[in-house]
């Protein structure tokens, strides 16, 4: 009696036990606390906060490069087969499926904030002493730039760095299209080129970002402590900012990777990965700029 055969699909490596997801949840401890800290010690000598959203940033990173390098080691030494590269295919779409709803959960809160929440306290339906008994100087109009102490902020405008953003993660993501067209094709030279400009364009976004939020703060008074407008634009851009951080990262990975000779057109799905993540970011911060900046 023949032994049965092993189909290709029925090899799957199981790789050993990881310190990785340890690492990571102490970065993210250290991100939390210290994102926290930061906010409440804005406007005092205290630092402390600062100190530790460094330190979580910087442990993160250590766990991204070393988790992906193993990875990558196991790639590279033929572990992996079709069903673990489809396994790899699978959990992408899942994660950029969750980070969808991430998204719309936060777009949910400034569409009821807009569409039902100030309405609703400037007087619509049957609450028309709402804002009279609550503060009698509030006017039902968005953005909401005055808070109840009195003071008034200035709400950021679309023009000036925010198209300029808008125009670098549009151009990105049209590098990027055009280096995995190079990949296809074999055309290593220009492969390379256009991803070091995709790279350095995603590191421009984050610097002119960076500098928005000092205009924003220190020429528009909008801060965190702007009522809700203010809550909403950093919540939004500053989320947004994050993953174009991540974003960043694996692509600058999987460009010092094609250096190394990696990647063909029959084997790259890092690449494909990455560039899956850096076009959702870039529709989410069209969306990002319609309802926040334009709107």
């Amino acid at each position: 009696m023949k032994s049965p055969t092993v189909k290709h699909y029925e090899k799957y490596y199981v790789p050993d036990q990881s310190h990785w997801p340890i690492v990571g949840a102490v970065a993210l401890f250290f991100i939390a606390l210290g994102a926290s800290l930061t906010v409440m010690q804005i406007g005092k000598q205290e630092t402390s906060g600062t100190y530790l959203l460094i330190a979580g940033f910087a442990v993160l990173f250590y766990m991204l490069f070393g988790w992906i390098k193993n990875v990558i080691h196991e790639s590279m030494s033929g572990l992996y087969s079709k069903q673990m590269d489809f396994s790899f295919r699978q959990s992408m779409w899942w994660f950029i499926f969750s980070e969808v709803m991430f998204f719309m959960a936060f777009f949910g809160v400034l569409f009821y904030a807009r569409m039902f929440s100030v309405p609703w306290l400037g007087g619509a339906g049957n609450n028309a002493m709402t804002n009279e008994l609550l503060w009698p100087d509030f006017q039902a109009i968005w953005p909401l730039i005055k808070t109840p102490s009195g003071e008034t902020t200035q709400a950021m405008g679309w023009f000036g760095l925010p198209l300029l953003n808008t125009f670098i993660l549009l151009t990105s993501s049209i590098t990027l299209h055009f280096a995995h067209h190079a990949l296809l094709t074999g055309k290593r030279t220009q492969l390379k080129a256009l991803m070091i400009v995709t790279v350095l364009l995603g590191i421009s976004f984050l610097y002119f970002q960076a500098a928005e939020y000092n205009h924003a703060y220190h020429a528009l008074g909008l801060t965190l402590a702007s009522g809700i407008y203010g809550n909403l634009f950093y919540l939004l851009t500053g989320f947004h900012g994050m993953h174009v951080t991540l974003g960043a990262i694996l692509l600058l990975i999987v460009t010092l990777r094609i250096f190394k000779g990696h990647f063909n057109k029959d084997n790259h799905f890092a690449f494909q990965a990455a560039l899956w993540y850096w076009h959702f970011v870039d529709i989410v911060w069209l969306c990002l700029f319609f309802f926040v900046y334009v709107i």
